[in-house]
């Protein structure tokens, strides 16, 4: 059997509240990472997640390349999407009973990262629990232990654009995969898979409905999607 935890990062748009609504046909509950800086533009679709089952974590204000940044700015932009969310919860009349944390691009921040894995241990940061994943590299590249949440599959649909030559099929191609360059093969039975998909209105303009797409897919392959559990906070 195939299970999967969603992550849906770049929240919140304009399509998100389409996005929870068919989750939530579907019984699938997500972990949706915002930045900071969309929330003034979309808040009611914030609140609308967070009052319809979905978990909302920080995903940073500006959404840059953490090796770029010193160290206080890494904490700031942390603490600036922290502070938003606090009030993001507090509007919605929602308990914030956990606190994950996604680097931009997956990017832990160079010569900062052991900084920045301990700060968010200190902090109250919840790690997803991720200890039924599998996959080597995973513990090779010491993802087990990091604070911050990162996927083993990444969709790649923030690529369909109008300037691209990536489309859906070639979405479906990555989805269909079984010796993907990075991550692990998705629909590989067993397998335990954290994915990665994104709440972009630029997508949705030239691929309506591109999430409900890839999800029945896979609900159609089997996979099953649990609902995310997290680890204490240290």
């Amino acid at each position: 059997m195939i299970h999967a935890i969603l992550t849906i990062d770049d929240i919140p748009s304009a399509n998100t509240p389409a996005i929870v609504d068919y989750l939530n046909e579907k019984g699938i509950q997500a972990v949706m990472f915002m930045e900071g800086r969309r929330l003034p533009l979309f808040p009611e679709e914030a609140v609308y997640a967070l009052r319809h089952g979905m978990i909302v974590g920080n995903h940073s204000e500006n959404h840059p390349s953490f090796d770029r940044l010193t160290l206080e700015e890494a904490i700031l932009e942390i603490e600036t999407c922290d502070q938003r969310l606090d009030r993001l919860y507090e509007s919605a009349g929602v308990e914030r009973r956990y606190k994950p944390f996604r680097f931009p691009y997956g990017n832990k921040g160079g010569e900062n990262k052991a900084a920045l894995q301990r700060y968010l241990a200190e902090h109250g940061f919840h790690k997803l629990d991720d200890r039924q994943i599998p996959y080597p590299w995973w513990k090779e590249s010491g993802l087990d232990r990091d604070i911050d949440t990162y996927w083993t599959f990444d969709f790649m649909e923030y690529r369909i654009r109008r300037d691209s030559d990536f489309t859906l099929e070639d979405v479906f191609k990555r989805i269909e995969d079984p010796h993907p360059g990075a991550g692990a093969a998705l629909l590989k039975d067993p397998g335990r898979h954290i994915l990665l998909l994104h709440a972009h209105d630029e997508t949705e303009e030239l691929a309506p409905r591109y999430y409900q797409l890839f999800i029945d897919r896979l609900l159609h392959g089997g996979v099953v999607f649990d609902r995310p559990e997290f680890l204490p906070a240290k």
